[in-house]
């Protein structure tokens, strides 16, 4: 996906979800902003680095494909924009585990680390909320590649347009000098290289932009799918992340209300149905007790997995649906429309640099909006980080939080094996001083009993002297 949804769009799923037209700006800010947080841009603002959230074209280039900048580069790329689906996937038949660790990195919409995600940014502030959006629309984008540079998992091959129904084949160039031409059929990719672990083989190199451009309906052979043949429907899957966004942010709102859960073009009535009953009943009965009882049931509700809010959306859904399907290479200038007439606000064209001075000049770097971006940030690339790596793969490294945890196992084990070493050394060093005195003992015929007898003797002699004085 690109600035026209990850901005203009999530604009306008924030103020459909309730937001205000400042916040919802600051939740579409903090969406995109993820596409420009590099360890170039830190490094200029004096950030810290471990809060990066993707990398430049020159940063790609520049880096060396050993173990540690590939797990770099898997911490970024499946942290933010290629969340892993299911980190315990099987396959038929008998694998690697390398090429296993790498298939379970494959994104797909509704996995277990989305709930995470939503979890995670619950209470945090708009900025993890706008992060947490840009991970969950980039999975309906990025369905199918990983963010890891694998040759077996994410090269492909054969890619056909079907946006007018027949099928075409699309020529790619690999000049990234060449500008994309919609009208001529120019579109550009990566090279097919034979590396396993070459960047030009990072998550949808090989198909190029098409993931990120809504229009587009396109067939494929993906290399995990043994190059069977994969469609995409870009308009239906764009649809479906505006929708989950709406649903997602009413519940970081905390506000739950009307919305459906989907399965197989079935609307069920979500459980906010069962609570307004809950709280109409509690009003009869206990009058203002029944918003108490309200609420505890709403912030006890849970992130729910493939549910939608169509409802808020089906009001404009022909509008949406024009915006996506329009064969354009950006669809900003429609989106921005749709959010000004939804909120009756200019929304502010994006500016990567509009909270940069702020930070910089900033004595209380945390209370800034880069400090709280970087703070989310941060927290999101630990988190998918310790799935990854307890999940009994090292393709993203270790977390802060497991150093902490095995530095803390081994004090542990080192406290006790101390401890059992100083419990154990009193018992010989009291058992050695006994054998020392009994030697004495016997060596000079006087027994500890007499020695103590004689010293009595001595101090009561010394007392009756200084008394006669």
């Amino acid at each position: 996906m690109q600035e026209d949804f990850h901005y203009y769009a999530t604009y306008c799923a924030a103020f459909l979800a309730g937001f205000s037209h400042e916040e919802s700006v600051r939740i579409a800010y903090a969406d995109n902003f993820v596409d420009c947080c590099t360890e170039s841009y830190l490094i200029k603002v004096r950030g810290p680095l471990e809060a990066a959230t993707t990398q430049s074209q020159p940063e790609l280039v520049a880096i060396k494909a050993d173990v540690l900048a590939l797990q770099k580069i898997t911490r970024i790329w499946a942290s933010f924009h290629f969340l892993p689906y299911d980190l315990y996937a099987e396959l038929e038949g008998r694998h690697s585990k390398k090429y296993m660790d790498k298939y379970r990195l494959i994104c797909r919409p509704n996995g277990d680390l989305l709930v995470d995600t939503v979890h995670l940014a619950n209470g945090k502030g708009l900025e993890a909320v706008g992060i947490a959006m840009h991970i969950l629309s980039d999975t309906w984008a990025h369905t199918y590649f990983a963010g890891t540079p694998s040759l077996v998992i994410n090269n492909a091959t054969r890619f056909y347009d079907l946006t007018n129904g027949e099928p075409k084949e699309l020529v790619f160039s690999h000049n990234p000098a060449i500008s994309e031409d919609l009208e001529k059929g120019h579109y550009i990719n990566t090279p097919n290289l034979t590396e396993e672990n070459s960047i030009m083989v990072l998550g949808h190199g090989r198909a190029g932009h098409l993931p990120d451009y809504s229009f587009f309906r396109y067939k494929y052979l993906p290399a995990w799918a043994d190059y069977e043949e994969v469609v995409k429907d870009n308009p239906a899957d764009y649809y479906c992340a505006f929708c989950q966004m709406i649903y997602a942010l009413k519940f970081l709102r905390g506000r739950n209300e009307g919305v459906q859960k989907k399965g197989y073009n079935e609307l069920t009535e979500f459980e906010t149905d069962a609570c307004e009953k809950t709280a109409e009943f509690q009003t009869n009965a206990c009058g203002e007790t029944a918003e108490l009882h309200k609420d505890i049931f709403d912030a006890a509700l849970e992130f729910q997995k493939d549910t939608y809010d169509e409802a808020a959306a089906e009001p404009y859904r022909e509008r949406i649906m024009g915006i996506l399907e329009k064969r354009q290479l950006s669809g900003s200038e429609d989106w921005k429309a749709f959010g000004e007439e939804l909120s009756g606000e200019t929304v502010p064209a994006f500016d990567e640099f509009a909270f940069e001075k702020e930070y910089v000049e900033a004595a209380d770097k945390g209370g800034t909006f880069l400090g709280r971006f970087c703070e989310a940030a941060s927290a999101q690339k630990a988190m998918v980080t310790n799935r990854i790596c307890k999940s009994g793969s090292k393709l993203a490294g270790i977390s802060v939080e497991q150093v902490g945890e095995r530095l803390a196992a081994r004090a542990e084990k080192r406290g006790k094996e101390e401890s059992a070493e100083v419990s154990a050394r009193p018992i010989g060093e009291r058992l050695a001083a006994r054998a020392e005195e009994k030697r004495i003992e016997e060596a000079e015929g006087v027994s500890r009993e007499s020695l103590g007898r004689k010293l009595v003797v001595r101090i009561d002699k010394k007392k009756n002297e200084e008394e006669a004085e």
